[in-house]
């Protein structure tokens, strides 16, 4: 893993930007995760105050000692913090465009308890990935005339394992590239046009600071930008 992206720093805490396919913690089997290869780097072991999936990007708080990530741990499950996250959804012709909100309620499972979830997104722009296939041939079932996409923010309430891969796969527009809870049929038509990595990235992050709140984003990964340059009649966000 290459050097870690820090976006900020003070006395408590750092905020990094953890790419897609670097895993958070260690493990069996698990080489380089983030925490010891950023423990290294900076010559102190740092402390995970939450974490995101290995396939998940985005912005990830980790605290300088253990008294800052008792602190920051519970600062992270509170109002007092939020958590928004940018997803390109498998959709169906149809579904609802930009502007449109809604919220996903419900329960989901999470280190072997059922514990109820909710997330809140909204719908930002549309796209249409065209089925990929040889001259007159016919589309894929799975396909239809091509896979619909739509870009969403998603802001989460709760802090669940898995919590809006899970529940967007049952909301029925499942995040692109997810084989655990998504649809996998249609994932592997997206991948013959490109996408092939998990399009979830926590892109904004709003914590409190010096008495007040403060409101750190970043880019979309380069995988989701080149995919909504790609398959979205505009590509910026």
């Amino acid at each position: 893993m290459k050097g870690v992206s820090i976006l900020f720093e003070n006395s408590e805490i750092l905020l990094v930007n953890k790419e897609a396919g670097v895993s958070v913690q260690g493990g069996a089997g698990v080489a380089h995760p983030l925490d010891e290869e950023l423990s290294k780097e900076l010559g102190y072991k740092i402390h995970l105050v939450h974490r995101l999936d290995k396939d998940t990007a985005g912005i990830l708080i980790v605290a300088k000692n253990p008294a800052a990530a008792t602190k920051w741990t519970g600062l992270i499950g509170s109002k007092e913090v939020s958590k928004e996250y940018t997803a390109i959804c498998i959709g169906k012709p149809g579904d609802e465009g930009p502007g449109q909100e809604g919220t996903l309620e419900g329960t989901v499972e999470a280190h072997g308890r059922t514990q109820e979830a909710i997330s809140r997104y909204r719908v930002e722009r549309t796209g249409l990935v065209p089925c990929p296939q040889a001259e007159g041939s016919p589309c894929p079932p799975a396909a239809e005339d091509g896979i619909p996409l739509r870009l969403l923010s998603i802001r989460i309430e709760t802090g669940r394992m898995h919590q809006i891969r899970i529940q967007t796969a049952g909301a029925g527009f499942p995040i692109a590239g997810d084989d655990q809870h998504g649809d996998f049929k249609k994932n592997k038509i997206l991948r013959k046009a490109g996408i092939k990595k998990l399009m979830l990235a926590a892109t904004r992050l709003t914590i409190p600071l010096d008495g007040g709140l403060r409101t750190f984003g970043i880019p979309l990964p380069a995988h989701m930008q080149t995919a909504l340059d790609s398959f979205f009649s505009d590509g910026q966000r």
